[in-house]
């Protein structure tokens, strides 16, 4: 695991919150997950608070995987069943591919906690080399999620990268392969 964390990861952080963008709301997610996320080693280059609005929420999320060339997006808020819950929609209309197991295992975990985890409709996926992961917009679930997150990240973005792409199992003795 250890190796794992050598990783640099560039990462970038969206809140999604209509109040947060207008200073009627303090942000307490965004600040949480970069934190949590500099304690895996990433770097957090870009943070930011954009408004539930699906145009704007792509045009972030475009710029930070081809622009900024990221290696990881993660998104606090706008995932749940609300009209103005945008966020999966945005996300869908960027990514190139799906990977529904990180959203599958958030949901999963979030609901060992709390029911209602399972309304979050959140959804992961890469778009060029940079995966995008949606969280829930609370700083409990962000904690909750991001300790679902952390250590499959590391292997995700090396993955995404096309490095260590082998399943090896870890009893099989190769130096950086196979990491669980």
């Amino acid at each position: 695991m250890a190796e794992d964390k050598e990783v640099l990861i560039q990462a970038g952080v969206v809140t999604v919150s209509d109040k947060g963008h207008t200073g009627e709301r303090k942000d307490a997610s965004g600040p949480l997950l970069a934190d949590l996320l500099r304690k895996i080693g990433a770097e957090v280059v870009r943070q930011v608070i954009v408004p539930d609005e699906q145009a704007e929420i792509e045009r972030v999320l475009i710029e930070m995987a081809d622009e900024a060339r990221l290696d990881l997006v993660v998104t606090t808020g706008g995932s749940g069943l609300t009209p103005r819950d945008v966020t999966p929609e945005a996300t869908l209309a960027v990514i190139e591919r799906e990977a529904p197991g990180l959203a599958e295992a958030l949901r999963f975990e979030g609901h060992r906690r709390t029911p209602l985890a399972v309304l979050s409709r959140g959804v992961a996926g890469v778009r060029g080399g940079t995966l995008i992961v949606n969280l829930p917009g609370s700083p409990k679930a962000v904690r909750e999620g991001m300790e679902t997150l952390s250590p499959i990240l590391p292997h995700a973005i090396k993955m995404v990268r096309g490095v260590d792409t082998e399943h090896v199992p870890p009893s099989a003795g190769l130096p950086g392969v196979g990491v669980a």
